[in-house]
């Protein structure tokens, strides 16, 4: 089987991919990707067991048809190095030959025949999403993810779809993040659906967004979810674990109002987290009339009082945070972003708000008895 690539094409199919094939795994045949050639089309898929991925390359010359595995690593590192525009593969059963302009390559290869299958997407009913939206959600919401919890449920990502909304939602148990965004159906489509996806796969999801102006497919089955993302079809078992009624955290009433814009106050929260340590990782957030001053102090370490004008005119309330919670919610909002954060008291859950599709929920940290 023999096969023509541009190879800054082949380059970039493959690095999509490899975002799914595991580094470390008990079956050393998943660390390949599996190209498939058939009518003139070729296909890339890999797999780390529950997630897979399939990336159809747009461009490739050949007569041929077949499959053979791929040495993902080895062959990245073989496309990165070379010059040439145009890269040739020369496959049997046993060896990947690897032509480029001035240099050959030789490796074996193991039998694709033992590579689990990727799914293809088939679904002619589905929910259907914009690009754009959905890579802004995925990115609102990710960070808020549990990735040491032994409760599973908290380490994957909520996913909730209707015929007109989609809705993300991710937690700790310490702060909650929820991004609400509009959708669309193809097919008669009328559920409402509730999964939770697995990080990884949320991430892999983000990333193969290419376009802001794309439709992002979303078919959920029983046990699993397809999305269809231009170029790239990607499959996930669902997380097992029942995903807290987020609901049920977000504030009703916030009687204190404080507004201001995410740039500025990403500097100062930036600033603040500088004099903390391991053991003393809170910071003081002051709000008084018109002024919001950022108190930190760690033995060893030294003190720090940062302020900023806000708009807020209301009782003076204290609350402590750990400031990373907050720039973590910060860095991923456009400097310019209006941000409305809502309080009740110094020892009760915040929400910041942007807008009325994204809420980030968190709770204050508790102070040491005197």
């Amino acid at each position: 089987m023999e096969l023509k690539f541009k190879r800054d094409v082949l380059l970039s199919a493959l690095q999509t991919v490899a975002g799914v094939v595991p580094a470390r795994t008990p079956k050393d045949i998943l660390k390949n990707t599996k190209l498939v050639v058939d009518a003139g089309k070729a296909t890339l898929m890999g797999t780390d067991a529950e997630i897979g991925m399939r990336y159809d390359i747009p461009e490739v010359e050949t007569g041929s048809s077949g499959e053979v595995l791929l040495p993902t690593q080895r062959l990245i590192a073989i496309l990165r190095e070379v010059t040439s525009e145009e890269i040739v593969l020369d496959a049997n059963e046993n060896m990947l030959e690897v032509f480029a302009e001035h240099s050959q390559f030789k490796l074996p290869v193991e039998d694709p025949r033992e590579f689990p299958d990727v799914h293809a997407f088939d679904a002619e009913r589905c929910y259907v999403v914009s690009g754009h939206a959905l890579r802004q959600a995925i990115k609102r919401v990710i960070f808020a993810a549990d990735d040491e919890s032994a409760r599973y449920a908290l380490g994957g990502i909520y996913m909730e779809l209707t015929p007109t909304q989609l809705i993300l939602a991710a937690t700790d148990s310490r702060r909650l993040a929820v991004m609400e965004v509009q959708a669309g159906v193809n097919g008669d489509v009328t559920d409402t659906v509730s999964v939770v996806l697995p990080r990884k796969a949320m991430a892999l999801i983000e990333r193969s967004i290419e376009a802001d102006e794309s439709e992002i497919l979303i078919a959920p089955r029983e046990n699993e979810v397809l999305v269809k993302s231009g170029n790239t079809t990607i499959f996930t078992r669902l997380v097992e674990g029942k995903f807290p009624n987020f609901r049920d955290v977000l504030p009703t009433e916030s009687p204190n109002r404080v507004e201001t814009v995410a740039g500025p106050f990403h500097n100062v929260v930036r600033q603040s987290q500088i004099v903390t340590s391991d053991e003393s990782r809170g910071v003081d957030f002051v709000f008084s009339d018109g002024l919001v001053t950022l108190i930190s102090q760690a033995a060893d370490v030294g003190n720090s009082k940062v302020e900023l004008p806000v708009d807020y005119q209301g009782e003076k309330i204290a609350i402590m945070f750990d400031p990373r919670f907050v720039a973590e919610f910060l860095r991923v909002l456009e400097s310019e972003t209006a941000v409305e954060l809502g309080l009740i008291g110094g020892e009760d859950p915040a929400v910041f708000r942007c807008g009325d599709e994204y809420k980030y929920v968190i709770m204050p940290l508790a102070r040491d008895a005197p």
